[in-house]
């Protein structure tokens, strides 16, 4: 990452920014045209290598786009379904080949048969329906549950927008460092995956000297099977703003900016329209309720990388760079967008601040366990009789997420990859020993992450995942590091070789290529990946051992 560059791009400030340029030159065509990109490297003074990097690394601007009209789901969840072959081929009847892209994932996990066409998401039963949604580009009205065991913090309803906001305004009636106090007082840890205390990022940053900073909602919900940040964003969006400008006020930073997954077109249309709600409410700009306090939201839609997930790589991507992770420290809370120091929080953690600020950092802290407050929201895919949302106190029993709010399985199971496919491979034999919250997932050898649930039937073969899980990470891989770039590769390809041909694994050679991956690597990527496949050969491995040299 060049700090120039970031300088560089960010001269035009947030709103006339290189990235979503490029989104428009590709916006009729899926990829830019050469006239288009040589007129954006003279607007923003650089090189053809960096507008060629970043255009040839997202799903939705390289060259390979052109032409596609119709994305299929290749998530996890679809995938483990086994309904996207049947899937495709009913497009096909109605799409050239050429004409057929994918997309990874679309966040429709609790029914699949998951498709994007003109912008808008189809899943479950629409596809009997292609040749209306073509000819009258119609949009359908997805279902899925939604519950709660527990403290319904996420999922209770909020009103109107005047009487929310009322704990807004309260806040900028005190100082952040008031505000400060109560979010130490709640243990509110990250929800995203990494777990980090959201205190020590908000004061990080504010007690950084600039006349400039960012708040960024990492709203890039790559990982397979989840989409409880989707549900904030479309069904409570305003808990999701609310705690932005909250952070906001806190760090001192006046610019609010939600990178949205460009598979989520329906949250970007939602959560802009949440905005000029708020503008028309005066609750937005200049001196907010003659506090003193400015705030502004920019909402970006991304254009297809899971790396973004990451938030150094996010950053550059919203600068235009192509989204490599940076090396830190400097951390963004010091270095973060074009320079500027910047917190970078997912939906979840930030849609919990408006219930901390009304209720008190020790209310929330009494909900969960010590070292876990709070609730999580769980997404259950289409493998539960009940699919959908829940929302727990941490602490919960697993088997009372499975087997009460999730109705247990409609068809038999044998493991569930829980936190996104960097996540926990947890054999259902494994679901009485865990609670919901980051210490029992972590002492058990697994991952809570997001709280996603991908479940694997019985006669899907763990051998087929794992290639999966590697092709996955190849794909994503943002390449500035050789052990996730090379690692994963070579990966795939034993797995590959194994199944294909009179080929078994080297247990050691597996083992130190894992390593080699969860050590070396620059980000979680990959050295998250080796974590569901240890446990695969951990729990798996009598169904695994024709594979590997005894």
């Amino acid at each position: 990452m060049s700090n120039n560059l970031s300088h560089l791009l960010g001269r035009k400030g947030i709103n006339k920014n290189l990235f979503e340029e490029l989104g428009k030159a590709a916006f009729e065509t899926g990829t830019p045209k050469q006239e288009a990109l040589d007129k954006l490297r003279d607007e923003f003074l650089v090189g053809k290598s960096t507008v060629y990097g970043t255009v040839s690394f997202y799903d939705f601007l390289k060259p390979e786009n052109k032409g596609k009209k119709v994305y299929i789901c290749n998530g996890s969840a679809c995938m483990t379904a086994g309904t996207q072959d049947n899937l495709h081929k009913k497009l096909s009847a109605n799409y050239k080949e050429e004409e057929i892209g994918e997309m990874c994932c679309l966040g429709r996990c609790h029914e699949n048969s998951a498709f994007h066409i003109d912008g808008k998401n189809y899943s479950g039963n629409d596809i009997d329906d292609i040749v209306t949604i073509r000819k009258e580009k119609s949009t359908t009205k997805e279902r899925y549950n939604v519950g709660f065991k527990g403290s319904p913090i996420l999922t209770s309803e909020y009103g109107s927008i005047k009487e929310y906001y009322k704990i807004f305004i309260d806040c900028l009636k005190q100082s952040p460092d008031e505000l400060i106090v109560e979010l130490k007082d709640s243990g509110l840890r990250g929800r995203g995956g990494a777990g980090f205390s959201m205190a020590f990022k908000l004061e990080s940053c504010k007690n950084v000297a600039s006349d400039s900073k960012f708040i960024v909602c990492n709203a890039d919900e790559g990982d397979p099977g989840a989409y409880s940040d989707r549900y904030i964003m479309e069904q409570r969006p305003h808990e999701l703003l609310m705690g932005m400008m909250i952070a906001g006020y806190i760090t001192g930073a006046d610019c609010g900016v939600i990178y949205i997954r460009g598979e989520y077109p329906e949250s970007v249309d939602i959560i802009t329209d949440c905005i000029e709600e708020l503008i028309k409410e005066k609750l937005l700009g200049e001196n907010i309720n003659g506090g003193g306090f400015n705030f502004n939201f920019k909402v970006i839609k991304a254009q297809g990388a899971y790396i973004c997930g990451e938030e150094t790589a996010l950053l550059s991507s919203i600068e235009g760079q192509r989204p490599e992770v940076r090396v830190r420290p400097p951390y963004p809370t010091q270095k973060g967008l074009f320079n500027q120091p910047t917190v970078v929080n997912n939906v979840e953690t930030l849609a919990n601040l408006p219930f901390i600020m009304k209720n008190g950092g020790k209310a929330f802290a009494a909900i969960g366990t010590n070292k876990s407050s709070g609730t999580k929201l769980i997404s259950l895919d289409g493998y539960f009789n009940k699919p959908g949302i829940y929302e727990v106190d941490m602490g919960t029993p697993l088997s009372v997420v499975v087997n009460e709010l999730g109705g247990g399985f409609g068809k038999p199971v044998k493991a569930m990859h829980i936190g996104g496919p960097l996540g926990g491979l947890v054999p259902v034999d494994k679901i009485n020993n865990l609670t919901v919250d980051f210490d029992s997932f972590a002492k058990e050898g697994f991952l809570l992450g997001h709280a996603s649930v991908v479940c694997i039937p019985e006669e899907y073969p763990l051998v087929k995942y794992i290639e999966h899980l590697f092709k996955f990470t190849a794909h994503e891989s943002c390449g500035k590091c050789f052990p996730c770039r090379l690692g994963s590769v070579r990966g795939y390809e034993m797995m590959e070789k194994a199944q294909n041909e009179n080929y078994k694994i080297d247990y050691t050679l597996m083992n130190d290529l894992l390593e080699t991956m969860e050590t070396g690597s620059l980000c979680a990527l990959g050295g998250g990946l080796p974590l569901p496949i240890k446990n695969a050969m951990k729990y798996f491995e009598n169904e695994l051992a024709p594979y590997f040299k005894k």
